[in-house]
């Protein structure tokens, strides 16, 4: 990590910039500007002269912590109450409260990361840095938008817009093994041989056909299964239903975290604790493990009663994942589009055009109408 002076009274009355030293950012080895993270690289780049430098490797890697190293640390840390902490510009002196771990001064867009240290209960692990910087998120957007059936003429322009906002998003990492008891049963299929009748041509015919039936058994057992990083989304900003359509994530591309790698991009705190995410993972391991003790009741069909599953040697780490934003206007409601900044994955809000679609049912009743006038002339010949 950089050096960071944070004050123990920022959150005090005051003027801030009487209480601490100003937050370090990185500066150009060129021209002394501050530079920040290039997407797509391990380095630091200068907006103004172009100059790269590198990121120094740490030396260690990414591992994942016994659950119950939770048991040890404090509940909240107390060095940003209320949730926002006060970033000191390095450049320009001016104050920037913020409740995200990195941001920019909201005065001469500096690039501002703060020591996790200090002002998370879980310090990040790990990070799947930026791969695609706003031009290759432009273009993934492009792509997206003009494959969108009935869209708005409007939405096209939407890849030329400017606001993309690149951002991590914190998220939960859980591995365990699992030992799986469960009762059930066990259908197998026969058939019988079933006599009925039917009217045909006004006359009375017995017939016989083949009916599947289930005979059942009582079926027992147990099962185990490691699971490896199941996800977990660490904030609420966004609903996980849709941070779950940027999946898969290339998890095995993670490096240690480094603050560097935040410095230019928004990054958000995690606003869901490692515990209750612990349970979202168990919810989502459990149809897997359903699904296992289906395979081992075997048959043609399965019913499962119950399953109790003990949870061994459960690990947890903190990984930030780099997404890109943007919100546009459309009617006068917001919509938002999401782009996977490792995967260039899209996912998001579209509108309709309502005269495209008109258009096209038009269209599509008057080619029915071509139909129906041909097989009526057909038929008068």
């Amino acid at each position: 990590m950089s050096d960071y002076n944070h004050s123990a009274n920022q959150g005090n009355q005051g003027n801030p910039t009487d209480q601490a030293a100003p937050d370090t950012a990185w500066s150009c080895e060129s021209c002394g500007a501050k530079v920040e993270f290039a997407a797509g690289t391990a380095a630091l780049s200068c907006p103004y002269c172009g100059h790269q430098q590198s990121i120094a490797a740490v030396p260690r890697q990414v591992r994942e912590h016994a659950f119950a190293e939770l048991a040890q640390l404090p509940a909240k840390p107390m060095a940003v109450p209320g949730g926002v902490r006060t970033f000191i510009c390095p450049g320009c002196r001016a104050v920037t409260e913020s409740d995200a771990l990195s941001d920019r001064c909201q005065f001469c867009a500096t690039a501002l990361v703060a020591d996790a240290s200090l002002t998370e209960r879980v310090v990040p692990e790990a990070v799947v840095p930026f791969e695609l910087d706003r031009n290759a998120a432009r273009d993934a957007l492009r792509k997206w938008t003009s494959s969108r059936w009935f869209a708005p003429s409007s939405l096209k322009k939407v890849s030329e817009a400017e606001t993309f906002k690149g951002t991590y998003l914190p998220h939960w990492t859980y591995d365990t093994n699992t030992r799986s008891d469960y009762r059930g049963e066990r259908g197998e299929h026969y058939y019988e041989t079933e006599t009925y009748t039917e009217t045909v041509d006004g006359q009375t015919q017995t017939r016989t056909r083949q009916v599947q039936k289930t005979r059942w058994w009582p079926a027992s057992g147990t099962v185990q299964r490691f699971f490896d990083d199941v996800l977990v989304a660490g904030t609420t900003t966004v609903a996980e239903k849709q941070l779950d359509k940027l999946t898969p994530w290339p998890l095995e591309q993670a490096v240690p975290y480094q603050e560097e790698y935040l410095a230019g991009f928004q990054t958000l705190r995690y606003d869901v604790e490692p515990e209750p995410g612990l349970e979202t993972a168990k919810q989502r391991m459990a149809s897997v493990i359903e699904q296992d003790c289906r395979q081992d009741i075997g048959g043609d069909e399965q019913r499962v009663h119950r399953i109790e599953t003990d949870y061994l040697d459960i690990t947890f780490k903190l990984l930030l994942l780099p997404v890109w934003f943007l919100t546009y206007l459309h009617a006068g409601k917001p919509l938002q589009v999401m782009v996977n900044a490792r995967t260039g994955e899209v996912i998001g809000e579209r509108p309709y055009s309502a005269a495209k679609i008109a258009a096209a049912v038009l269209a599509a009743l008057a080619v029915i109408a071509v139909v129906v006038v041909l097989l009526v002339a057909r038929s008068h010949h």
